[in-house]
């Protein structure tokens, strides 16, 4: 974050969707004579895995659980049906701050999203747009918590969301029209089409929003366009391209002092901020059975404009910010046999290379990083009675960061190399009940935004890294599912924004050790034939084990977040889902010392959907924060930096499918 902290941040993230992450091939090896592995159909290792091969400990949220609980986008999604908690967005966009295992601001540098393959995450403080992603197409969004750089590479200490959308079939065809209306002049209107034929496939959405949203000037636009094809010569063998274009404009709300919150928290003191986004995207995918291996490669080019304009005491300040990335990710897996035993090797590079430039009136930065990663993965399934399986694996990253400043007289040059590791493993001692465990390094570099306020002038920030350990037990039947975990992760150079620093201006530092630790419970019980309950409980201890704050609590961390839905699905057409959501106190942004007088207040929220088809069409009304509680999930100083969450809405839509 930089000095600018107390106003929104444009929250700027790439757009990516690549269409069909490849298809793992069906190893030749079997298992026992005559017996054929698996069909293949659970993301695993950065290829789609055998089921036995699905990832230790994560969540699964499946295209009937989005439909079911009619979140409009993939962000609630996550939030709604996984249980993650999220932090209202600064710009008025619907991408909600995602927090996995208590990181506070900065937890979208803490977390790695990615699209059926392909990175979302990007070399910026900004968090990944989901809210352009055709929330029609996803087939299933799987969250796996705890650290995964080995894979993922940088910024993974948190977790993974991995996107996964949906594959073409034979001569199939699907379309839909939606249609929706609701409070704050909130409005959108999408298409999306898709055809496949023999060996290919064509997929396309178009997709306008708008809102005005709960504050004053905080009105949000969007119109994203996604459409691709791709050639199939069978379960295996494919290539294809990708195109997402998005275009956005917002206006800015702004912060609140405590007071002003209490009288108004619809008012803006900043009537005039405004920005915009356009971002553009190409990815071209391939997978391809050769001598017994699954080859696979990603190529994604990504080009971003922001522009900002604030006013101060009447006079604007203008800023714009151009970006481009591209991304290269080949990859190879041998998924087999060994004396019986099902295993799955997998080895890989990752290169990067990012470059922006500015032209403001306070800046002419010009920063460049370049990354480049080799990765190795081997899991072996033991004793298939027990579901035995154990994996490790590591990864070599190498950074090379360039900024220049002219303006500003600034600039540097740094080159960080850095290690992870894990080692995993689970077994099934008794029926239906798994237990496992995880132990790892993960670790994170400073982004161009952080490296560029840091208390030393021209000193870029020391690399973070994280020790991570995790026991879990899970157990599962016909109609329910419990899942409980413990978690730490000791973390040495964390980066983080400390507001106190710099003379009261801020600035971006490595603080003293610090630790994540906590416990999370996830369930799902069937109640009745056509009555489900799922409910996701996270406790999270954050704080500073050493240092001038040893033993205080960690800023903006919830200490306990609770989330439980409640569906209905007769065979009859009708839908119904209730969900509410309670998140605990947690100390405001300044309050590393934890003098504040006060805390940010704890809340619950509602929200409830019906609907009804008839025929084609589905006919829903929804609504959020039903109880139209006040309150916020922002704050970046002591009673100050308030960021009011959203009042109630209600919505109806209309959806058409053919």
């Amino acid at each position: 974050m930089t000095s600018s902290a107390f106003r929104p941040r444009l929250l700027a993230a790439a757009i990516s969707l690549c269409f069909a992450t490849p298809f793992a091939a069906q190893a030749e090896d079997t298992v026992q004579a005559g017996q054929a592995l698996a069909s293949v159909v659970v993301t695993g290792s950065r290829f789609d895995a055998d089921p036995s091969l699905a990832p230790i400990g994560a969540t699964i949220i499946s295209a009937d659980d989005i439909r079911r609980a009619g979140a409009s986008d993939v962000n609630a999604a996550i939030r709604k049906i996984g249980g993650v908690y999220g932090r209202q967005s600064l710009d008025g966009s619907p991408d909600f701050g995602l927090d996995l295992r208590g990181f506070g601001t900065n937890s979208s540098q803490n977390m790695v999203i990615v699209l059926d393959g392909v990175r979302l995450s990007e070399n910026e403080l900004s968090n990944a747009i989901l809210s352009t992603i055709p929330v029609d197409t996803v087939e299933r969004i799987e969250i796996l918590r705890g650290g995964a750089s080995v894979l993922y590479g940088d910024g993974a200490t948190a977790g993974v969301i991995n996107i996964v959308t949906k594959r073409p079939g034979q001569y199939t065809s699907r379309g839909s029209v939606f249609l929706e209306g609701g409070q704050f002049h909130a409005g959108e209107a999408r298409i999306s089409a898709a055809q496949s034929w023999n060996g290919f496939a064509a997929d396309a959405t178009l997709d306008h929003q708008r809102t005005d949203n709960y504050r004053d000037n905080n009105e949000f636009k969007q119109t994203h366009f996604s459409g691709g094809a791709q050639w199939f010569a069978n379960d295996f063998d494919r290539i294809g391209f990708r195109y997402e274009g998005a275009r956005q404009d917002m206006r800015f709300a702004g912060a609140l002092t405590e007071a002003q919150y209490n009288a108004n928290p619809r008012q803006t003191l900043t009537p005039d901020d405004n920005g915009s986004l356009d971002s553009d995207r190409l990815t071209v995918f391939g997978q391809y059975r050769l001598f017994g291996h699954d080859v696979a490669a990603d190529l994604s080019y990504r080009k971003k404009t922001v522009e900002s304009t604030y006013v101060f005491s009447g006079f604007p300040s203008t800023s714009t910010y151009d970006s481009k990335q591209l991304q290269f990710s080949p990859r190879v897996r041998k998924l087999g046999a060994i004396n019986g035993m099902v295993n799955e090797l997998v080895a890989g590079v990752d290169f990067i290379k990012w470059e922006r430039t500015t032209a403001s009136d306070f800046s002419a930065a010009d920063a460049n990083q370049k990354s480049k990663a080799l990765y190795l993965r081997d899991e072996l399934r033991f004793d298939p009675a027990h579901e035995g399986r154990i994996s490790a694996g590591v990864r070599r990253e190498i950074f090379d960061k360039d900024f220049v400043d002219p303006v500003a007289t600034a600039g540097y040059n740094v080159v960080q190399g850095l290690n992870a590791w894990e080692l995993q493993a689970s077994y099934m001692p008794v029926s239906n009940l798994t237990v496992y465990g995880k132990l790892g390094q993960s670790y994170r570099v400073a982004n161009a935004d952080e490296n560029a306020y840091t208390p030393i002038f021209n000193k870029p920030l020391a690399a973070q890294q994280s020790h991570d350990a995790e026991l879990g037990a899970s157990y599962a039947n016909v109609t329910q599912k419990i899942t409980a975990r413990v978690f730490r992760n000791n973390l040495t150079n964390e980066i983080f924004y400390d507001p106190t620093l710099n003379g009261g201006f801020g600035a971006n530092t490595n603080l003293d050790p610090t630790r994540r630790q906590g416990f999370e419970l996830d369930a799902e019980q069937r109640l009745a034939a056509a009555w489900n309950l799922n409910a996701h409980y996270q406790h999270v201890q954050a704080k500073f084990r050493e240092g001038v704050n040893d033993g205080r609590e960690m800023v903006l961390v919830p200490k306990n977040v609770l989330t439980a839905r409640v569906s209905w699905t007769p065979a009859n057409g009708q839908t119904a889902d209730f969900g509410a959501q309670w998140v605990d106190k947690q100390r405001y942004g300044s309050d590393f010392d934890n003098t504040c007088s006060g805390e940010m207040p704890a809340y619950t929220t509602l929200d409830a959907r019906y609907a009804r088809k008839f025929g084609q069409w589905e006919w829903a009304v929804s609504g959020q924060n039903l109880a139209d509680k006040h309150y916020f999930s922002q704050a970046y100083g002591c009673k100050f930096g308030i960021y009011p969450a959203d009042g109630r809405q209600l919505k109806i839509s209309a959806r058409y499918e053919f």
